[in-house]
């Protein structure tokens, strides 16, 4: 397995090897053992899976406060999108900044954003879908969202602000600057 530390520390780029021949590929996804060896020792308790039918499609920068605070292991099984994590811990030297990698069902590259950190993603193409195990349970009170193309962040997204297909929820996100004690 290949793993990249991003320029967020806490943040791991991890691609298992394929194996393939005429008939396909092969690939193990998930090990615990190897993904602890990464530094990835987290128990996972409930696996995601979205659709997002068009290019353009932003979802986040979303995250979940204590006492369920979700640690994400997002891929993309079909299509491509460019993942996003910024970081929310209020006092941590990395407050605000953010790191970005694509992930495509061709590449089967993973991403490890622990909890602590907003999560958000572009479809890059049409048709994406995204898969991702999480660390705790969804929790209405404890979901939070934060404005995707807050200035002070300064996300480099891959879609111009009037092109971004957004949900109500995500179009009316509180501005980065409300993240305030959330880790």
């Amino acid at each position: 397995m290949k793993v990249e530390r991003l320029a967020l520390p806490d943040i791991v780029l991890v691609t298992p090897p394929r194996f393939g021949d005429e008939r396909g590929f092969f690939s193990e996804t998930y090990n615990a053992a190897r993904m602890a060896a990464a530094g990835i020792d987290a128990v996972f308790v409930q696996d995601n899976h979205s659709l997002s039918r068009r290019r353009g499609v932003v979802r986040g920068l979303h995250c979940q406060l204590p006492p369920h605070p979700q640690g994400k292991l997002v891929r993309c099984t079909r299509g491509a999108i460019w993942d996003v994590a910024v970081d929310a811990r209020q006092g941590s030297p990395t407050f605000g900044r953010w790191v970005a990698a694509e992930l495509t069902a061709e590449n089967g590259s993973q991403l490890w954003i622990p909890a602590g950190f907003l999560h958000g993603f572009c479809t890059l193409t049409d048709a994406a879908e995204v898969q991702y195990k999480c660390t705790d349970v969804w929790s209405r009170d404890c979901e939070r969202s934060v404005r995707w193309d807050d200035p002070d962040l300064g996300i480099a997204w891959p879609v111009a602000a009037g092109d971004a297909i957004l949900s109500d929820k995500d179009a009316a996100a509180a501005p980065f600057a409300a993240v305030r004690d959330w880790f």
